[in-house]
């Protein structure tokens, strides 16, 4: 199956399959009771402490994927269920950045994709 990119502020469609929101915070803006996903998978999310210290600057973006993929390999049971859900299904993973190219879902995607594929 696929896992797929998604900002939460896009709306929902049929090919979005299993909606998992990524975040440590809910997103801003974005009313609970709107909001279409089967899952909010907070713990998954980068520490609150290197999310304050990567703060989406793209100079940190080498760095910040080094340290969350670290921070993925210590928490299996985080993830797990993810991978779980993409072997059966679509799953879309949310989020609220506004960079697309440099933020957790991005590394997160990859992460997984490499253990489908592994």
């Amino acid at each position: 199956m696929a896992i797929r990119l998604k900002r939460v502020y896009e709306p929902a469609g049929p090919e979005d399959g299993n909606r998992i929101l990524v975040e440590r915070l809910w997103p801003r803006g974005v009313r609970k009771a709107t909001l279409r996903m089967d899952k909010w998978a907070r713990e998954v999310a980068p520490t609150t402490e290197l999310r304050r210290w990567f703060g989406h600057d793209p100079a940190k973006w080498e760095e910040f994927q080094r340290r969350y993929r670290s921070e993925l390999d210590a928490e299996p049971e985080a993830w797990a269920p993810l991978l779980e859900a993409a072997r059966k299904r679509t799953v879309t993973l949310l989020f609220s950045s506004h960079d697309a190219e440099h933020n957790n879902a991005v590394v997160l995607k990859r992460y997984l994709e490499a253990r489908l594929r592994g």
